[in-house]
């Protein structure tokens, strides 16, 4: 396998995947609507397509020559993007489909619009006849800076579990693994970090190394943020409150056994992360 195209390429698990399988020999192609940005982000090494994934003519310009896709988006166009890469990859002759999907993803959670999203993508990857690789990764180490904003450490729930956060370079190598793997063909891995931590704790430990100016972190009970949202008539604010309450009650499904086994475990600890993280305090939101 030689070319691959990676769908979301410059987002925050796509851009460590892309260099990872730039790094690993892969020749990779990225579909990018911003061109300029992809570039700047990415580097001369990887081929930059500019196209849109709902767009089929130009994502089929993208897979052409291609022999493995990566998608790798979320958002409104998640299932649309699986949707399209599957209905095309027959004709493009694409040999294995790798998704990024989630830990609580399941049919128990299928009420919840994320995940009813992402249960009809992996369906479509798995309906297409296509080799797929699935991945359902917890939480990403990389969106702790996100909690972050105005001067503020913000968690937002109620029960708040302990979570096992990955880093995204050990899911980008888990990933770049799996193309070299016919074993890892047809299989939905889950991808736990070595550690557990509940979201403020591991916060605090972000916090304390990047923005030791905030003094602590702040937990805002989900019923006060729903109230806060509607008195302010902020969206955002009420849509992390009903995310954050779903997770507060998914916590972790699945098993990281079968990827751990299979593709290596993933090792980078939060205190290896943060060591490797800017500590001016110019991670924030975005």
């Amino acid at each position: 396998m030689t070319r691959l195209l990676v769908i979301g390429g410059t987002g925050l698990l796509g851009t460590p995947t892309t260099k990872r399988l730039r790094d690993d020999g892969f020749d990779v192609r990225v579909l990018a609507r911003d061109p300029r940005r992809a570039r700047g982000l990415l580097g001369d090494p990887v081929d930059i397509v500019p196209g849109d994934v709902t767009d089929l003519e130009s994502l089929e310009r993208a897979m052409s020559g291609c022999t493995g896709v990566h998608i790798s988006v979320g958002g409104a166009v998640d299932q649309a993007s699986a949707e399209n890469v599957a209905k095309l990859a027959p004709k493009a002759g694409i040999a294995r489909i790798t998704y990024l999907s989630g830990a609580t993803v399941a049919e128990q959670n299928r009420w919840f619009p994320m995940v009813a999203q992402k249960l009809e993508a992996e369906r479509a990857l798995v309906e297409s006849g296509i080799p797929f690789t699935v991945f359902r990764p917890t939480w990403p180490m990389e969106q702790l800076p996100r909690f972050v904003q105005g001067g503020q450490a913000l968690v937002i729930g109620d029960a708040l579990p302990p979570l096992h956060w990955f880093a995204a370079a050990d899911l980008a190598r888990m990933i770049s693994q799996s193309y070299r793997m016919d074993t890892a063909a047809n299989r939905r891995f889950y991808v736990y970090g070595p550690e557990a931590w509940t979201m403020v704790e591991a916060l605090e430990a972000y916090r304390s190394a990047a923005h030791p100016d905030i003094e602590h972190v702040t937990v805002l009970p989900i019923a006060v943020a729903r109230e806060q949202a509607k008195a302010s008539h902020n969206k955002l604010l009420a849509m992390m409150a009903e995310m954050m309450s779903y997770f507060d009650a998914a916590g972790e499904l699945g098993d990281p056994a079968e990827a751990n086994e299979v593709l290596g475990p993933a090792k980078i600890t939060l205190d290896q992360w943060i060591a490797e993280r800017p500590t001016n305090g110019s991670a924030r939101v975005v």
